[in-house]
């Protein structure tokens, strides 16, 4: 399950931190915010060190679809709603000036990253009302939205339209930005300790720490296991399907995501809770709807990605708590993380400079508590906490593991124990204990990607309980 991004671009190694280090400002996380942030750092003469768990680039970076857009499915409605229509015209603001902030950079920087303007579309085969409700809160605040009944898309949809929007190559851009940077990879972060990040290979001292890590591992203070959940999406590259010009995602339950790159086309879809994907067929489900519509196509490529869901559906940007004015972070960019991570970078340079941020950024501080607009999710998110925790504690194994058959793994008894097991398909069973190490919860089986989830916080390890998404810091022990 290797990206399409990562199978076209080799970004250069980098060595591991070797032994303790001082420097101004040390990033935590190797994507594009973390990347990014680095670069504009040290373009104002900062020092700068780059740690990354694993390789640049191959986080979350490498699983997006890369849509640089202001649109951001129904959102405006949902937010004019629940937080008013200021805080909306401020993220309306900070998406549309993040998508011409970095075609701006591309061009002056001459950065070869298959940067193609485009229209961003909604599509609904449905009730059209949604639609029409975005778009007339998108024209309240001033967006040039435009609705249409027809469209390129290969089945009949009424759409609504966001001129000036973008697609790009992630890996390629993160390649260039990472050329001059300072970074260490294949080194963990264990803990922070005010301006002390403490690793597995050593100890960087620095003056501020950027938290860039799509998900902040301390849970004191900051408390963001307890403010957004994770949730996971898959994608397929296809040859020999319709090329399109423009970048779509369906509003419909079951919609889909659907851009081009040269002659391949990008279908997504099948988006759930991290952890909640017992019963699997993700990718089964995008073929169908691949060779429904184009009975010809080849498929190339598949995988997925997990994004950050904040309560009140904004990202947090900023002073990581009030108490810790030396810590900054960026996380809960939702599907969004091409805008959100150009916001982040140039909101967190300019704090770790002393200077002002961009103007509306103010909204997304990690501070705020919007209590009405979170209260639905905070709800559902507790719920889904507290039958984590019970599962593991008082519910059987629900499988034998020694029936297992090749290729299959659960919630199985071995021995009068419960663990996490899977039998290969060579007929080897491996086992792992069934609580995640953030937190506690019970982990689930993945049958898409052979994996054990935690459904509390999206934790997730492969089969045979190496980490693979945090916030846990270590594999299964």
């Amino acid at each position: 399950m290797t990206s399409l991004w990562t199978s076209t671009v080799s970004l250069p190694e980098h060595p591991p931190l070797d032994g303790d280090c001082r420097t101004d400002i040390a990033v935590i996380g190797g994507g594009l915010t973390g990347v990014l942030t680095a670069w504009l750092l040290r373009r104002e003469g900062a020092g700068t060190l780059l740690l990354e768990s694993d390789r640049v680039g191959g986080g979350q970076t490498a699983g997006t679809t890369a849509k640089l857009t202001a649109q951001h499915g129904l959102r405006y409605h949902r937010l004019t709603e629940a937080l008013g229509r200021d805080t909306a015209q401020k993220y309306a603001k900070s998406q549309l000036e993040a998508v011409e902030w970095l075609r701006q950079l591309v061009k002056t920087e001459g950065i070869a990253c298959d940067f193609r303007d485009c229209a961003a579309c909604l599509y609904a085969t449905g009730d059209p009302a949604p639609l029409d409700a975005e778009y007339n809160a998108c024209r309240d605040l001033g967006m040039e939205v435009y609705r249409a009944g027809d469209s390129e898309l290969p089945f009949p949809a009424q759409v609504l339209g966001l001129r000036r929007q973008a697609r790009f190559h992630p890996l390629k851009l993160v390649e260039h930005l990472a050329r001059d940077l300072d970074i260490r990879e294949g080194t963990r972060v264990l803990d922070v300790d005010g301006g002390r990040v403490l690793t597995d290979h050593g100890t960087v001292t620095a003056q501020q720490v950027v938290f860039a890590c799509h998900y902040p591992f301390l849970n004191v203070p900051g408390f963001f296991f307890a403010r957004m959940h994770q949730e996971r999406s898959y994608v397929l590259a296809l040859e020999g399907a319709t090329e399109l010009a423009d970048c779509y995602l369906g509003v419909d339950p079951g919609g889909l995501s659907l851009r081009s790159w040269g002659r391949f086309l990008l279908l997504g879809g099948g988006s759930h809770r991290t952890g909640d994907n017992q019963e699997g067929k993700k990718y089964n489900s995008l073929r169908q709807a691949a060779h429904q519509f184009w009975p010809g196509c080849r498929e190339v490529t598949t995988w997925s990605a997990q994004d950050c869901v904040p309560m009140d559906g904004m990202p947090f940007i900023g002073r990581y708590t009030e108490h810790r004015p030396e810590w900054l972070v960026a996380t809960g960019f939702q599907k969004w993380g091409m805008t959100a991570a150009v916001t982040a970078a140039r909101t967190l340079a300019a704090l770790a400079l002393g200077r002002t941020p961009p103007e509306g950024t103010d909204i997304f501080s990690p501070s705020r508590f919007h209590g009405a607009a979170s209260a639905g999710q905070l709800a559902e998110d507790a719920a889904c906490s507290i039958l984590g925790l019970s599962r593991r504690v008082l519910e059987p194994g629900r499988v034998d593991a020694e029936a297992l058959s090749p290729g299959h793994g659960g919630v199985a008894e071995l021995g009068g124990k419960k663990v996490g097991a899977y039998r290969d398909e060579g007929g080897t069973l491996h086992t792992v204990p069934l609580k995640c190490p953030h937190m506690g919860c019970q982990l689930e089986w993945n049958p898409d990607e052979k994996s054990w989830d935690c459904p509390c916080h999206g934790s997730r390890f492969d089969c045979r309980g190496r980490l693979l998404d945090g916030p846990a810091q270590t594999d299964l022990r």
